[in-house]
């Protein structure tokens, strides 16, 4: 299996009965670490018990947290989250906390210089301490997959666009998709149209956009490959997104087929989204056995 760093935030997602430890690029680890990757995660907690927890989470999900840094002026990160009644979520994110104050160090230039992935996301960017972390262990990564996770006000699309320019990797939803397509100056309507265009302004040949209910449109090496989704009845739609990520860079990274690859993404993706929060356990044999592969 392959080594892969995640970087970004840890933090405790707080529905209106309960917490659960998340952010997208921990949701992210917690599934490449299900199918036996090698990843470790580095990110910032505060020297509270809510950071501990965190803490005590990596190491029962054998992620390594070597490079977790504790700091004592910033609480660890929350974010509360709102279910519709369809399970759809709506977040509101906190800030500073302590994953907007990620410090560069050569331990973790050298972990991610070591790794066969290096995966990060937008939301990263809203601070200047972690998101000048950011563009500098860019310049040590081997295959950088950048996760597109638009939270208003949180975005700049002049640095989206950087990151787009320097990723090998590139996840949008629908939705982010004709937003960035848009500013960039598209005059395309079909999604297949704007995820070329995209591919030929960033100079980026995998780029994937997931589709929510209807599945994933994955375009690799210049070719389109198509998962319609599958039908479920939804728990929650949190961190469903972040375990297809995680399932598909697992498997391309591995060299597995791109077909093969996104219709066991969107399976895994569908089952997280029956379950309640973002990483329910989930078997391989119980993803073969949904999906039928």
């Amino acid at each position: 299996m392959s080594k892969i760093v995640c970087f970004g935030e840890v933090l405790w997602d707080v529905f209106p009965t309960h917490k659960k430890i998340g952010g997208a690029p921990l949701n992210v680890a917690i599934r490449l670490k299900s199918f036996k990757n090698d990843v470790a995660m580095i990110s910032a907690i505060g020297k509270d018990e809510f950071g501990n927890l965190i803490l005590d989470y990596l190491q029962e999900h054998q992620i390594n947290k070597e490079y977790i840094q504790v700091l004592n002026d910033f609480e660890t990160g929350s974010v509360t989250v709102k279910l519709n009644d369809k399970g759809a979520a709506s977040y509101k994110i906190e800030h500073p906390k302590a994953w907007d104050k990620i410090q560069f160090t050569k331990s973790a230039s050298d972990v991610v210089q070591q790794s066969d992935a290096f995966v990060f996301g937008s939301l990263i960017t809203r601070d200047e301490v972690s998101k000048n972390t950011l563009y500098q262990l860019l310049e040590f990564a081997n295959y950088k997959v950048f996760d597109v996770n638009l939270r208003k006000p949180f975005y700049d699309k002049i640095v989206l666009v950087e990151l787009m320019q320097k990723a090998d990797f590139i996840k949008f939803n629908d939705e982010e998709l004709y937003e960035i397509a848009a500013f960039l100056g598209s005059k395309f309507n079909n999604l297949e149209q704007n995820m070329h265009f995209i591919s030929e302004k960033t100079k980026t040949k995998h780029i994937c956009v997931t589709k929510g209910e209807h599945g994933a449109v994955l375009l690799y090496d210049n070719k389109l490959f198509y998962n319609s989704g599958y039908k479920i009845k939804v728990a929650d739609t949190v961190g469903s997104g972040d375990s297809f990520l995680g399932s598909l860079i697992s498997k391309l990274i591995n060299g597995k087929n791109p077909q093969k690859s996104i219709d066991f993404a969107c399976a895994v993706g569908a089952l997280v989204a029956q379950n309640e929060g973002a990483n329910p356990v989930i078997s391989e044999k119980e993803i073969l056995d949904f999906s039928c592969l």
